[in-house]
């Protein structure tokens, strides 16, 4: 078989392990567990045929996959975005372990600035997948604060009512800014 047939095929694996964001049963997330690690080991033993530098390339491709597909089960699973964070991670190595095998095929200095690239790839994609927790931690900090803010101030409109009238009003208040 050649690389481009074992490409496909760890390619195609990955497509089956690809999983729905939907919320799951434990015995769903077992099962498309054991799914993504007995795919991993059909790519694996795909790999075999191959030999010397193909063969790592190869496993590195399977073993990546493996790990992305892991991580987006987590995130499917369980979507906080420390789980995405992970999956963003999971990409960023994945991409870098398969680049850093691609530069064994090359000699001297050749290899030398593959490398370069492939760990500058793989810093760019890391720092990005931080930036990216970065924004979304301080989107959600400034959205929960916006929402704190208007809560208290329907709360203090609620202050000129008196009796039922006022509970009712603090009650919406507490409904519609979801508080208890």
């Amino acid at each position: 078989m050649s690389k481009k047939i074992i490409s496909t095929i760890v390619a195609s694996l990955f497509a089956l392990t690809s999983i729905a964001s939907f919320a799951m049963t434990k015995p769903e997330y077992k099962a498309a567990n054991d799914t993504i690690s007995n795919n991993y080991k059909s790519a694996k033993t795909a790999c075999n045929i191959l030999s010397a530098n193909p063969k790592d390339i190869c496993l590195a491709e399977a073993k990546g996959v493996e790990k992305v597909a892991k991580a987006e089960l987590e995130v499917s699973h369980n979507p906080k975005e420390k789980n995405q964070h992970a999956l963003r991670m999971a990409k960023a190595d994945a991409a870098y372990d398969v680049s850093k095998e691609k530069c064994d095929d090359k000699a001297g200095n050749d290899k030398d600035v593959c490398v370069k690239e492939a760990k500058s790839a793989h810093t760019t994609a890391k720092t990005s997948a931080t930036v990216t927790k970065k924004v979304i931690n301080a989107v959600t900090d400034a959205k929960d604060d916006r929402v704190n803010a208007e809560y208290k101030v329907a709360v203090e409109k609620c202050d000129v009512l008196a009796g039922d009238t006022k509970s009712t009003c603090i009650n919406n208040a507490k409904a519609k800014y979801n508080k208890s």
